[in-house]
């Protein structure tokens, strides 16, 4: 049996549409992109415009028909892998009270202090609430880009926004609605509110850790399983997109979730990497846990019998960008000639990553010494601090472009590292790692990776899509076409594999203790130049 599904991935500043065939493998037809915006405000505030969100489903799924002889009737299925921990309001005709409030939010400092982070405190959350919600949610919201801390600023900032609000849904929610015109909310969306109950028997929403934070219960939407059939999609949006009216949306799941199962990294002990505009360790176990003081924790995933423990860093392939943009092109128009480097005249490129990529090799390991912290955007793990900043450390009269693109790359490997080796004091992570994400597209960067942290590192055939190839696999678990999650693997061949090298042990070593001090010695540093 086989079938045709769609499945959108839903990212920070875009929505990738794609076409798969489920068959003996997960095969990709064709895609399509959307692009939106992400809007940044000077109070720390992090928003989106979820018209926009619709409008870019809406756009590339009518034009995915248009590269393709594949038929709408012929679509078996929809599903969803997205950005998770939003805030989006709707009132009851699933519309948004306001524009949605981003993860990358940092507004709801002063919820933060007066809800948890107070009084005597164990990493950073109050000793009185921190107990409760560790016994029933296995975490607690102690972060101020936690989901609840953005209901609580609109309450006390917008309080006309709070009365219209019928439900609270994430991302991926909000276009389930449009689609379906029901308002539920995946497991693992559930469990990212940190206010679901995720003891055996006792699985839902909790009224405890809701009482705490005084959230109103009748917000909280239907919770489902990622692979359940939300219903059919409507006359009204089946013509907006371009689909046959009934066709199945299925829950999907959080890219958290959903990015491990694309990378076939999901039985009990398999560890995945990924690196796009943010990055990430996620590493499959039995049990709940926590590690309060590294900001990690396992989380609820796609699969019911299993958890993700996670560790997450808020900028990774994002630093590429910004030394894209601020180190390599020509900002300030000071060149007389200027060519595309695709016409490069020496050697073809594809693309300034490739031949940004083919730098960095250039440069040996170390970068000469130049260190780079990648933390544009604050940090969470293994520690917690929106204060915290980017830097390049070590730079001398000899240091050039080249030198610090590398850095760039060591920097997020190091980071990495140091979420991986973190993990390691409560679980035990796999020897083999399967880097997925845009910088997995770079042979340069995995092999650094497999150096940094010595582990070998597998990639899959366009590790860029591994979202989306997670949201077909729930589909095809949804029709029955695969069996369960722990056949996904079966779906997704290896494409590559790295081997860590010894030679450059000693300095990645010596370099990233350095590296482990920078945060250290600076915290205070950032708190005086950056605390809002």
């Amino acid at each position: 049996m086989s079938a045709y599904v769609i499945a959108y991935d839903i990212g920070t500043t875009g929505l990738k549409t794609c076409l798969f065939e489920i068959d003996k493998k997960i095969k990709p037809i064709v895609n399509s992109y959307g692009s939106y915006n992400l809007y940044i405000l000077e109070n720390g505030g992090a928003e989106q415009d979820a018209e926009e969100w619709w409008n870019a489903m809406c756009t590339t799924t009518k034009e995915i028909f248009t590269k393709t002889d594949i038929k709408p009737e012929q679509i078996a299925g929809i599903s969803f892998c997205s950005q998770m921990q939003a805030l989006v309001l709707v009132d009851k005709n699933g519309d948004p009270v306001r524009r949605p409030m981003s993860y990358m939010d940092q507004r709801a400092k002063e919820e933060l202090k007066k809800y948890m982070a107070y009084g005597l405190q164990i990493a950073g959350a109050n000793i009185v609430p921190l107990p409760k919600s560790l016994a029933v949610t296995g975490a607690v919201s102690c972060s101020v880009k936690d989901p609840v801390y953005k209901y609580k600023w609109v309450e006390n900032h917008e309080p006309q926004n709070h009365k219209k609000a019928y439900k609270w849904l994430d991302v991926k929610d909000f276009l389930i609605s449009r689609c379906t015109d029901k308002f539920t909310m995946t497991k693992d969306s559930a469990f990212a509110t940190l206010l679901y109950d995720t003891r055996k028997g006792k699985e839902g929403w909790s009224k405890t850790v809701a009482d705490i934070f005084k959230v109103n219960m009748n917000h909280l939407p239907d919770i489902i399983e990622s692979t359940d059939m939300v219903g059919g999609v409507t006359e009204k949006a089946a013509e907006k997109l371009g689909l046959m009216p009934g066709t199945p949306v299925f829950g999907g799941g959080g890219d958290a979730s959903l990015i491990g199962v694309g990378a076939g990294s999901c039985s009990v002990g398999d560890t995945h990497i990924y690196s796009g505009t943010s990055g990430w360790v996620g590493t499959v176990v039995e049990k709940q846990l926590v590690d309060t003081s590294a900001m990690i924790a396992a989380i609820v995933g796609a699969d019911p019998n299993s958890f993700n423990y996670f560790a997450e860093m808020e900028t990774a392939g994002k630093c590429l960008e910004w030394v894209k943009d601020h180190l390599c092109l020509d900002e300030i128009g000071i060149f007389i000639e200027k060519k595309k480097i695709t016409d490069h005249t020496e050697k073809a490129y594809t693309s300034l990553y490739d031949y940004m990529s083919e730098v960095i090799g250039s440069v040996p390991a170390g970068a000469n010494g130049v260190i780079f912290t990648p933390w544009l955007h604050g940090n969470r793990c293994p520690f917690e601090d929106p204060n915290a900043a980017g830097m390049f450390f070590n730079i001398n009269i000899n240091t050039g472009k080249s030198d610090m693109l590398r850095a760039v790359i060591e920097g997020v490997c190091y980071h990495l590292r140091w979420m991986l080796e973190a993990q390691d004091r409560k679980i035990k992570t796999s020897q083999t790692i399967r880097f997925v994400g845009g910088g997995a597209l770079s042979d340069v960067t995995a092999q650094i990776l497999a150096d940094i942290t010595g582990r070998t590192i597998e990639v899959v055939e366009k590790p860029q899509d591994v979202g989306a190839v997670g949201a077909a696999a729930i589909i095809g678990i949804g029709l029955g076409i695969i069996k369960d999650l722990g056949s996904v693997k079966d779906y997704i061949p290896v494409k590559k594999s790295f081997k860590p090298s010894t030679a450059d042990k000693k300095v990645y070593d010596k370099n990233f203790e350095v590296f482990k001090k920078l945060y250290s010695s600076n915290k205070k540093n950032f708190q005086m130049l950056n605390e809002q």
